[in-house]
């Protein structure tokens, strides 16, 4: 399977450490209909080659122009796209939508040394912020301790002195799927292409295999040690599929012990009344057995391995965006 995540910052060194010539594009304010939030960024080489989105494709095509310029020249550009500019029509902002997106050559206006402290923080998975001042003075990182509400709500913008922008870089969200059944498949698919690193944990061999997901991270260690190794966070999502309490309630046991943001569990309501049962007998409160959602996923009515696997991320990203 083609990796769908990818890390933008890292691709940015790798590009500029190629010889390649590469500028960073990252969206710092928007209002109205604008398509990508803060935060956004899209990597653009010398000869127009670029990855990663800023507008959704809107503006994409005026933005390398501009980065290719800022290359040229080593400076960095701060663009204002919106439908009192006439530009922005004729790129295809014409809905009501602005934003405001920041290009910066790497080597110059995004020192080599700030990427690489950037590039290696994300991949120790530790919160970090790249805090810049759009009048010119220059970047710097901060740890989250220094923008607790920013980390706390993962929102990136621009501070109320109107020049400091500030841009959250937390850990990537993972999901964990127990049990590589039908559902596990186009799950599998929807999450990458919604942001995800998926796991796919299974002991049995016949479901877990590289031929039913190919490309795909598969553990086969029984669920409870597997998920404990993973170490689950606030950052991770966890489905239990497999339907039988053997390999289903130990992962389920250690994911309440742990910070996940969601835990779904597939079964029918009855199911998940003789869960409730079993959970209350080894020692679970029903403040921790009420965090799980079950049946899983949003009522949409599906039935097909698809429809479901659609009703669960449906689900998650709810949580996700607007809490339990």
């Amino acid at each position: 399977m083609a990796e769908i995540i990818v890390d933008l910052p890292k691709l940015a060194l790798e590009w500029h450490r190629a010889g390649r010539g590469v500028a960073l594009a990252t969206v710092v304010e928007t209002w109205g209909s604008a398509p990508r939030a803060v935060g956004s960024q899209l990597v653009i080489d010398a000869d127009g080659a670029m990855e990663g989105s800023v507008s959704g494709g809107c503006v994409e095509g005026a933005v390398i122009i501009e980065a290719i310029d800022a290359l040229a020249d080593g400076k960095a550009r701060l663009l204002d796209y919106g439908v009192s500019d006439d530009a922005a029509f004729a790129v295809g902002l014409a809905c009501g939508g602005r934003i405001r997106v920041l290009v910066e050559p790497v080597g110059t206006a995004m020192p080599v040394a700030l990427l690489e402290q950037l590039v290696d923080a994300r991949g120790r998975a530790e919160p970090v912020a790249c805090v810049t001042d759009l009048q010119g003075g220059g970047a710097r990182l901060a740890g989250a301790s220094a923008y607790p509400e920013r980390f706390r709500l993962d929102r990136s913008g621009v501070e109320d002195d109107g020049r400091t922008f500030v841009a959250v870089h937390k850990p990537p969200l993972r999901m964990i799927i127990v049990g590589a059944v039908h559902i596990a498949q186009p799950l599998v698919g929807m999450a990458r292409a919604c942001g995800y690193a998926p796991v796919i944990i299974d002991p049995r061999g016949a479901f877990g295999s590289a031929e039913r997901f190919p490309g795909e991270t598969i553990v086969d260690d029984w669920p409870d040690a597997a998920l404990a190794a993973l170490m689950p966070d606030a950052r991770t999502a966890v489905i239990t599929l497999t339907h039988d309490p053997k390999l289903d309630d130990p992962a389920i046991m250690t994911a309440l012990r742990s910070d996940v943001f969601y835990l779904g569990c597939l079964g029918s309501t009855r199911t998940h009344a003789k869960r409730v049962v079993r959970l209350q007998d080894a020692g679970f409160s029903t403040a921790e057995i009420g965090r799980i959602h079950a049946p899983v996923g949003l009522d949409l009515g599906g039935r097909q391995p698809g429809e479901i696997a659609v009703s669960i991320m449906a689900e998650i990203t709810y949580i996700l965006r607007h809490g339990a």
